[in-house]
């Protein structure tokens, strides 16, 4: 099928517009069937999207699934996947029933709910498929909206603040990619990311103020995408948004941010700064790795404090996400490998973590750890879940998380010693916050009194965990599921970047 790329990506959409103009009412069958239309919707989209990973060949470096049209004031609508992005369309459609499922508690402005998520799915599919320059930065910065909806509206007492933080960073950010993205089109004469991707932009040092840009434009462009995209995963020390983006959202939003939203950062780098600014990533790659190192330490040491339990687990995210702009930075096989496999994972993990917070919160209104203990008495099938997602936030073999840190830390190692040796501590730290959480909400006397009815998992919550469950095991046991996949297109990646570095640098020594 030409257009199952726009597909797969519109349908969420067409959903939502039948939800908004069909629908009518706030009864309880209204709110019924505006969940089972959006769970349909969500449903369906996937199972389309897995027609792209079956006809999908990862031995072909390219673009394929590739639509094309020229829209009306000569804008260009052009959508594809590589090895690299096909896998987050999967993540993002595999994901979605579940954070719709996840959201049948919900009561007010149910229609409305539903509505934004089926068009944040629009809009996050969009930008893992856009071919275009401003088509991708459409969909990027388009996704802020229903997100900022979702937390300002359904979210804890301090929403507003949260959501206008959340936009505000996230927004500001990216208005300096937005200048590049002009500037690129200026120097290349063209929108098209394959087109750009082959294009040498000047790397020549530049002079300003006395000072000697190395690098020159690419150094400049490299500095005005990293902005928009380093607040987006979030790195240090531009995460401070999202701890307060999630501890107010409601615990489908959390997943969501998680699981897919950050992911368009380290996607961002993947697809334009290593291809297109090979000289701005190797004259920057020391910054960022030193960034890297201080996210996994210090936000470890931050989790480890904090009394919130979604605090906890958002501080942890940043933690990780150190290891993916590590590895991606360390520009070698093992590192994309790892940086990208850990993304993947940290969607299942993450999202599952986020879950298992919600399910307690349903039935207790705190995520206050001190308000829980001993809940392995009442709760043994929420406790035997818990534990894994744990473990797999650790970094336990057999668990996805394993794959991915591994792998980071053994790129970033070929490259520099002593910052694998530090990112290397954030294993044992993330083992101290994910234990002492798990320990003070699972075990111990169950002595509050208002613990000792709680029930244990639903059987619709056994099922929204279960294919979590699966692909965190599955993926640990079996990691070339994703990395025949990759691959390949990492490899190309690669082989692009260092001869465009090591073209670079000798016209550099020259000059």
């Amino acid at each position: 099928m030409n257009s199952l790329l726009s597909l797969v990506t519109f349908l969420p959409l067409i959903g939502a517009v039948v939800l908004m103009v069909f629908l009518r009412g706030d009864d309880e069958m209204a709110r019924r069937n505006a969940r089972m239309l959006a769970l349909f919707t969500t449903s369906a989209t996937f199972i389309l999207s897995l027609f792209i990973l079956s006809g999908f060949d990862p031995s072909n470096t390219g673009f394929q699934f590739v639509e094309e049209s020229e829209w009306l004031g000569g804008l260009t609508y052009k959508m594809g996947v590589d090895g690299i992005s096909v896998l987050f369309v999967m993540l993002t459609t595999f994901l979605m029933p579940i954070v719709i499922g996840a959201s049948w508690g919900v009561t007010e402005r149910v229609k409305e709910y539903m509505v934004a998520f089926l068009l944040l799915e629009t809009l996050m599919i969009g930008v893992f498929c856009a071919l275009d320059l401003f088509l991708f930065y459409v969909f990027f910065e388009a996704g802020l909206i229903p997100m900022f909806l979702i937390i300002g509206i359904w979210g804890g007492d301090n929403r507003v603040y949260a959501s206008f933080k959340f936009f505000l960073y996230t927004f500001l950010g990216s208005v300096l990619m937005l200048v590049a993205m002009i500037a690129m089109y200026y120097q290349a004469g063209t929108t098209d990311i394959e087109v750009l991707l082959t294009h040498e932009f000047s790397s020549e040092p530049l002079n300003f103020l006395s000072l000697t840009i190395v690098g020159g434009a690419q150094t400049l462009m490299f500095l005005a995408f990293f902005a928009s995209f380093a607040v987006k995963m979030p790195m240090w020390p531009v995460h401070t948004w999202l701890p307060d983006a999630h501890v107010q959202a409601p615990t489908a939003g959390s997943v969501v941010l998680a699981a897919i939203l950050l992911k368009m950062g380290g996607y961002g780098f993947l697809r334009f700064s290593l291809p297109m600014f090979p000289i701005g990533s190797e004259v920057m790659q020391n910054f960022v790795f030193t960034l890297s190192v201080i996210a996994i330490i210090y936000t470890s040491l931050v989790a480890i404090v904090q009394e919130d339990m979604k605090k906890l687990i958002a501080y942890t995210s940043v933690a990780h996400m150190g290891f993916v702009t590590m590895g991606i930075f360390a520009i070698n096989q093992q590192g994309l490998d790892g940086a990208i496999f850990q993304m993947i994972s940290h969607g299942f993990i993450s999202g599952a973590l986020f879950l298992s917070v919600g399910v307690i919160y349903d039935r207790m209104h705190t995520r206050e750890i001190a308000a829980y203990g001993g809940l392995v008495i009442r709760m043994p099938a929420y406790a035997l879940v818990f534990m894994l997602f744990t473990m797999g936030n650790v970094g336990l073999p057999g668990t996805s998380g394993f794959v991915g840190e591994f792998l980071t830390l053994a790129g970033v190692f070929q490259v520099n010693t002593w910052v694998a040796f530090f990112a290397a501590t954030g294993v044992i730290l993330s083992a101290g916050y994910a234990l002492w959480l798990y320990r003070r909400v699972v075990f111990g006397d169950l002595i509050k009194e208002s613990l000792k009815t709680i029930r244990d998992l639903s059987r619709r919550e056994k099922l929204l965990f279960a294919p979590l469950v699966v692909m965190t095991i599955l993926l640990g046991v079996y990691p070339a599921l994703v990395l025949d996949i990759v691959g390949p297109s990492v490899s190309a990646l690669v082989d692009q970047t260092q001869t465009a570095i090591a073209a670079g640098t000798t016209t550099l020594a020259q000059h």
